[in-house]
């Protein structure tokens, strides 16, 4: 399944983004990046699930920024809502938009006033 979701994500061009992997790796061990656990529970999902059906998945680290692509693209391309628990929060993936408008990764300052 998960050949077949990135044969449609590179049609709607997708190109996976690598910029944030390790510097040592070499380009093979990136291409790796598409097999990610995330990637390979919504390919899984798709299969077992009818159309329409919520997606969710739980997981024990923080979701890369490539996965985060992909899942508002696969949410969009495969019209389903999609719900993933990374280490940090919630993330509701829907028609190519996510509910932490792409902020994940951003670091939150907290402010403390003096």
């Amino acid at each position: 399944m998960w050949g077949s979701i990135a044969e449609r994500l590179e049609k709607e061009g997708y190109k996976p983004e690598l910029q944030n992997l390790l510097l040592d790796r070499d380009d093979e061990a990136k291409v790796a990046i598409n097999q990610h656990s995330e990637k390979l529970a919504v390919a899984f999902r798709l299969l077992r699930t009818k159309p329409g059906t919520t997606i969710r998945t739980v997981k024990n680290l923080r979701i890369c920024e490539d996965c985060h692509t992909v899942t508002k693209l696969v949410s969009n391309i495969y019209d389903r809502d999609i719900v993933m628990r990374d280490r940090t929060r919630f993330h509701h993936f829907k028609h190519d938009k996510c509910t932490c408008g792409d902020k994940w990764g951003a670091r939150r300052d907290h402010h403390i006033p003096h």
